[in-house]
């Protein structure tokens, strides 16, 4: 299990205390020193079901100073793939890397459905 977190961020912050408060074993990686990869974004995409725009951190400075609501519809999904892979603050977080799963944000009843 691979959590995918910014370390100042009180909503990462609680998922990684829910986790060790759960006993899980876990891998830390802290998005501002290491960016996913378009590789890695497509892969956890694909895993997750979800639509690409739920990847954006959609709240975060950058997402608004970039007018990316605006933009992003108007952009191709290899656009969307590296511009998420551009800066670490686009994607939202915590990302929760599972074997055949990925969890995108924190909602501790969607977690405890697939952390056993």
């Amino acid at each position: 299990m691979l959590i995918i977190e910014y370390p100042k961020c009180s909503t990462c912050r609680k998922a990684v205390k829910w986790l060790r408060e759960k006993q899980q074993d876990f891998e830390d990686r802290n998005i501002a020193e290491q960016n996913p990869t378009v590789e890695e974004l497509q892969r956890w995409q694909k895993m997750s079901g979800l639509p690409l725009k739920k990847f954006f951190n959609t709240s975060g400075k950058i997402y608004k100073e970039l007018g990316l609501k605006e933009k992003l519809p108007g952009m191709t999904v290899k656009e969307q793939l590296e511009l998420l892979a551009s800066d670490g603050m686009l994607v939202k977080r915590p990302l929760l890397i599972l074997e055949d799963s990925v969890l995108v944000g924190f909602c501790e009843e969607q977690w405890a459905e697939k952390v056993k």
